[in-house]
């Protein structure tokens, strides 16, 4: 793991983006230090170390997923979202918790791919300026040299230098060049590989493998200049990314920096009952100790040990509590942190502070209509004001309120935006009373979808 972030530069990290919530953000910080710390530890004592999980609890909107993900971003680490209700004891028709890795490190391939892309796209553009510059005719190129009023030595190496200037400038996009076209896919009859529930991966990988000896048909096709530099620009890196050692790489990011959010962990929490579903659900926990815990799943990139994976578990648990977790699998998660519900003062900074804030968003939005849009500080009062009220007399959804009555506090200016091009439009609290006029009147919120 590169990064050298300090916990208390995680936070203010975090903080950019997230509002409150400073226990759970200390906790991922930890977490996430203790892993460069674990990568500095010498001799076998670093295998010892294993990751300090976390359960986060709270009501849905605080900002569990959002600070799981700005982490695995701020780590540049693999990292997936999963919900822990969608998978299914093994046995039964459904997902098996071991796609989760494998899932994890597809994910780790593709940024390693993208990363390796854009270590060589220099070579790799030059490389497809060649083959663009070989599909011009010698004579079509002397004739498009003239055309552009460049003047000088008539050999095929100086026009091809001075084709290439023109090129670099952008002379040539108008022109035609002909292209074989990448196939779509291997030209096979549809082939439908039926697999047991929770096979899913299998039955991909045998299409992949039966699509390798299945012949790959390229046909020419007449393309722009651009289109085709992008075409070949790919293909070229493509060559010379070295797919064997990517995935390698993957393996080994995914084994020590991977990390796995597990959403909705308190709906295969046991309660009370002890029949019906809750038997499943805890088959469900069962199957997920094994990677929690430490296990080798294989992975079509290769085996993955799960050992150093850091796992954060998230759930509101209204209806049950940690506790009812199966033992085991409470004693692998052994830091619990708890969310806070958000104020209407936590709305308000949510609204104005973050970098990505959704007044910030939909600003942004409206100047590419050219509209502006400015946000006073009595409108954002009164936004915040109703998402308050909306969460009091109907469910709580946290600051996923604000977005549901900022769409509607701005349906109208949205649907008109392409018509009124340098329009400037201030939403004070007298124009978000005028949206939100009908719910204002009718107190019976349960009729309306926010």
């Amino acid at each position: 793991m590169s990064t050298q972030f300090t916990p208390r530069e995680i936070v203010s990290e975090l903080d950019r983006y997230i509002i409150g919530q400073e226990k759970a953000k200390r906790a991922v910080a930890v977490a996430m230090r203790n892993r460069w710390r674990r990568q500095h530890v010498a001799g076998d004592l670093r295998d010892e170390i294993t990751p300090k999980n976390i359960i986060m609890i709270g009501p849905t909107g605080v900002g569990k997923t959002e600070i799981a993900r700005r982490l695995a971003r701020l780590a540049n680490a693999p990292f997936i979202k999963v919900e822990a209700s969608k998978f299914t004891e093994v046995g039964y028709v459904g997902k098996d918790v071991e796609s989760i890795i494998r899932e994890l490190t597809d994910i780790a391939v593709k940024m390693l791919r993208e990363e390796e892309t854009r270590k060589i796209t220099v070579r790799a553009a030059e490389a497809a300026e060649d083959r663009v510059l070989d599909l011009i005719s010698i004579d079509r190129a002397e004739a498009m040299v003239v055309e552009s009023g460049l003047t000088g030595e008539q050999t095929p190496k100086a026009v091809r230098a001075r084709l290439r200037q023109l090129l670099r400038h952008g002379k040539l996009d108008q022109e035609e060049v002909e292209l074989e076209t990448p196939p779509q896919g291997p030209v096979i009859p549809a082939i439908e590989i039926m697999t047991p529930g929770g096979l899913e991966e299998m039955g991909q990988n045998i299409k992949e493998m039966m699509s390798q000896f299945m012949p790959q048909h390229r046909k020419p096709k007449k393309v722009k200049v651009p289109e085709a530099l992008d075409v070949l620009t790919q293909e070229e890196a493509g060559k010379m990314i070295d797919m064997d050692a990517v995935k390698k790489l993957a393996v080994e990011r995914t084994e020590q920096s991977g990390i796995v959010f597990l959403d909705e962990i308190d709906k295969i929490a046991g309660g009370d009952r002890q029949h019906g579903p809750d038997v499943s659900r805890e088959g469900v926990q069962r199957d997920i100790l094994p990677i929690v815990e430490g296990s080798s799943v294989m992975t079509k990139h290769g085996m993955v040990r799960t050992d150093h994976i850091l796992f954060i578990a998230a759930g509101a648990f209204h209806m049950s509590k940690p506790s009812d977790l199966i033992p085991e699998l409470q004693g692998r998660f052994p830091i619990r942190v708890e969310l806070h519900p958000l104020t209407r003062e936590h709305f308000f900074r949510i609204l104005t502070e973050p970098q990505n804030s959704l007044s910030r968003q939909y600003t942004a939005l409206m100047e590419t209509e050219r509209v502006g849009l400015a946000f006073a500080t009595d409108g954002i009062d009164a936004i915040c004001d109703m998402a308050v009220a909306l969460n009091e007399q109907t469910e709580n959804i946290g600051a996923r309120r604000l977005h549901t009555v900022l769409e509607r506090v701005l349906e109208e200016i949205a649907f008109e935006a392409p018509e009124k091009p340098g329009h400037h439009v201030v939403i004070d609290r007298h124009y978000v009373e005028s949206r939100l006029a009908d719910i204002v009147k009718d107190r019976d919120l349960s009729r309306y979808i926010l």
